[in-house]
């Protein structure tokens, strides 16, 4: 039985920015643009999901953002997950990496009993790659980046395969440890029929009345929703105080080219290519 924790993250769709995606203060505007569950956060719940269908044990998905961030909870519960947790607070607004790995690691500290922590390589929104890793120094436990393939786990002891860029590399690592999982290590499952009509009416307290809660619980149908107070996080490290990160500017870049250049199936077309390609860098 191996119990996984993974780090879950609604991000804005990317490829729907607008000039309002930034406020005056250099943090991003969530509530005026739509959003999707991060790419590699997906990548990460299967490989929790295959490590649970190989070995047993549970799937405890955190996410933290505002209530809206519920969705994707669901969204989990549905592919196969076993407890979800929601962490907001307002106190956590403007969170950079730093403070956000801070509260992450709190709330994993808070769960207790694991054995693998999972999270997607990085998020389509700051691209930094760094949460994750910060919230394994934090916890004190080793990490792996880019994890391709878990071998084999013997003993506390996890042989895994992971992405160097160029080649890849076996790596035994000491359990628990903390594993960013990379797009090519599975193909996330789709959502199950049967765990949609289980869980398609699961609510966190931000999004039922007072009156409702405990129908809501006593039904098992309420997500768990958990403050800074709740992982006994220290304030001063926590949103945009604990954030030394400050956003200058938020940018979609798109690159264009007017009209084509025609390579002619020739020796010395190919050539001709290969030296404009070399010339700009491209190889």
């Amino acid at each position: 039985m191996l119990n996984s924790i993974v780090l879950v993250k609604q991000v804005p769709d990317t490829s729907n920015i607008t000039s309002d995606a930034m406020k005056e203060d250099g943090t991003v505007n969530r509530a005026a643009l739509p959003t999707i569950f991060n790419p590699d956060d997906l990548h990460a719940l299967e490989a929790a999901l295959e490590l649970k269908d190989r070995y047993g044990g549970k799937v405890t998905v955190v996410s933290m953002g505002p209530p809206k961030a519920a969705e994707i909870l669901r969204d989990t519960l549905y592919r196969g997950a076993d407890r979800v947790i929601l962490i907001t607070d307002r106190r956590a607004a403007a969170s950079d990496t730093l403070a956000t790995s801070y509260i992450l690691s709190q709330a994993v500290k808070t769960i207790g009993d694991y054995d693998f922590v999972f999270a997607g390589r990085q998020a389509i929104d700051g691209d930094t790659a760094q949460t994750a890793p910060q919230c394994a120094e934090k916890l004190g436990i080793p990490q792996v980046i880019c994890l391709t393939e878990i071998i084999n786990i013997d003993k506390g002891l996890a042989t895994v395969k992971r992405d160097i860029g160029n080649g890849w590399e076996i790596l035994n690592v000491k359990l628990p440890a903390l594993f960013t999982v990379a797009e090519s290590a599975n193909i996330p499952r789709t959502r199950s029929a049967k765990n949609i009509m289980r869980h398609k009416n699961d609510k966190i307290s931000a999004e039922i009345s007072t009156e409702q809660i405990d129908s809501y619980k006593s039904s098992g149908r309420l997500i768990e929703q958990w403050n800074l107070d709740d992982i006994k996080a220290d304030t001063a490290r926590c949103g945009a105080a604990g954030s030394p990160t400050k956003v200058f500017k938020i940018q979609s870049v798109v690159l264009t080219k007017e009209g084509y250049t025609d390579i002619p199936p020739t020796q010395e077309g190919i050539s001709t290519l290969i030296n404009e390609l070399v010339s700009i860098k491209t190889i």
